[in-house]
């Protein structure tokens, strides 16, 4: 049930990522689905570093705080992707 509540924070977080994110950002609905599940983790890990002072590879629970902090784990994940598929305009 774990990992059918990541994929469930995972979209949800993606979503609200991408419509937060300024700018377009491609991929559809996967892309959404998988920036959302390393955004999750992303926030869940460095919410323990955080909290405890420990890392560990962790996702936040379906609730609201772990809604929010899986949601900025995703707006860094999108940050980083926009900053690796950048193309220059030369």
């Amino acid at each position: 049930m774990n990992i059918l509540a990541w994929i469930v924070l995972g979209l949800i977080a993606g979503a609200i990522a991408k419509a937060i994110y300024p700018g377009h950002q491609g991929g559809g609905i996967l892309g959404t689905l998988i920036l959302g599940i390393i955004g999750a983790f992303v926030g869940g890990s460095l919410g323990m570093l955080l909290s405890t002072g420990t890392f560990a590879l962790t996702a936040p629970t379906l609730s609201i705080p772990g809604i929010i902090v899986a949601v900025i784990g995703a707006l860094i994940a999108v940050f980083v992707w926009n900053l690796l598929t950048r193309r220059s305009t030369i």
